[in-house]
């Protein structure tokens, strides 16, 4: 991990980072239907699919949500197709003549614990303080990092294995979703075009000097809070996100990428947060996946704004942050591998 990126988010306030509240009505939620193994697995095929196509449907749950269904309209928008009307009732399939979904084979994988699984686990206290002095926000629990791990939640693990998931070891084989795995690892391997730099820390309001040609640009919808990569006009990959509230709203308008932090610090300030308002007296939260910014912070050339982690996937869409736009750490990560310094980012 870099010492940069830690100053970098040392410095940026919890006014525009992640700290979330429920919305109720906000975005994508889903209702407890009972469903049958079939209908389970016929949703999962789906969600993997698109999650491999990195039309990403959010955290896969064997369910026809609301991000499953954007996701399948912006994978048809880049082939060229038309979006098949949403189902009339939620949590129904979708339309998908003429996709081919026997990609997706073996729909659950049988994978084997490893002790690199379990090298990330530690308490992490509810108190801010206590959570400063720890050298990691780590996962809690060995679930939580293998659900991580396959795009998924805990929930749906467990629903995959039953009475497996509560003590789990290095050797034991569990039932997981069919796709690319995400690992701490691919964070700190990863080579972002645009790290930030100990010399370009401090002015967030910097303005961009000359940067090289770039064919991608990143677009930001806030009806539909869902992000889209764009390369030579090509719609080429989408991910859910969460945004802004009403009482701080994401920034509208036209922004490019400054560069890209790995692993970040958080600076929790009760004072930003309540009153916008810097103050002295704040903690510094140290790195890791249940960090508030998750594993990547995306800088963009506004004031202590960005695009970043989470330490919680199952809030994605379904609450707010502050100003800032949120995604899975695993979609996060493959965000960032897109992306450089100089990238356009239209939110709208």
């Amino acid at each position: 991990m870099a010492n940069h990126a830690n100053k970098y988010l040392a410095a940026i306030s919890l006014f525009a980072l992640v700290h979330s509240f429920t919305l109720a009505g906000e975005a994508e939620k889903k209702d407890a239907v009972p469903r049958s193994k079939a209908d389970m697995e016929a949703a999962a095929r789906l969600q993997i699919f698109l999650d491999r196509a990195e039309f990403a449907p959010g955290k896969i749950d064997g369910h026809y949500g609301q991000f499953t269904v954007k996701a399948l309209a912006l994978f048809r928008q880049s082939r060229g197709e038309k979006a098949a009307p949403p189902p009339e009732k939620p949590d129904t399939a979708p339309d998908v003549s003429g996709i081919d979904l026997s990609s997706v084979d073996p729909l659950f994988l049988a994978y084997t614990v490893t002790e690199a699984d379990l090298k990330n686990l530690g308490k992490v206290p509810d108190e801010v303080p206590a959570q400063a002095k720890l050298k990691a926000l780590t996962y809690q629990t060995a679930a939580e990092a293998i659900a991580e791990k396959f795009h998924t939640d805990v929930d749906f693990l467990t629903e995959l294995n039953p009475g497996k998931t509560q003590e789990i070891k290095a050797g034991d084989t569990l039932s997981v979703p069919n796709v690319e795995p995400f690992d701490l690892a691919i964070v700190k391997d990863l080579k972002p075009g645009g790290e930030l730099a100990a010399n370009d820390l401090e002015d967030d309001d910097k303005k961009d000097g000359e940067t090289a040609p770039t064919k991608t640009a990143v677009k930001i919808d806030t009806q539909t809070s869902m992000l889209t990569v764009h390369e030579d006009g090509k719609l080429i990959a989408a991910y859910p996100v969460t945004i802004g509230s009403e009482q701080t709203e994401s920034p509208v308008g036209d922004w490019k990428v400054r560069g890209v932090a790995k692993m970040p610090n958080f600076r929790h300030d009760k004072s930003m947060l309540k009153k916008g308002e810097r103050s002295d007296e704040f903690h510094i939260l140290p790195p890791g996946p249940n960090n508030p910014a998750g594993v990547i912070w995306i800088a963009l050339n506004k004031k202590g704004i960005g695009l970043h982690g989470t330490s919680d996937p199952d809030s994605i869409g379904r609450s707010a942050s502050h100003g800032c736009v949120r995604l899975a750490n695993w979609d996060v990560v493959r965000l960032a591998g897109k992306i450089k310094a100089g990238v356009p980012v239209a939110i709208h």
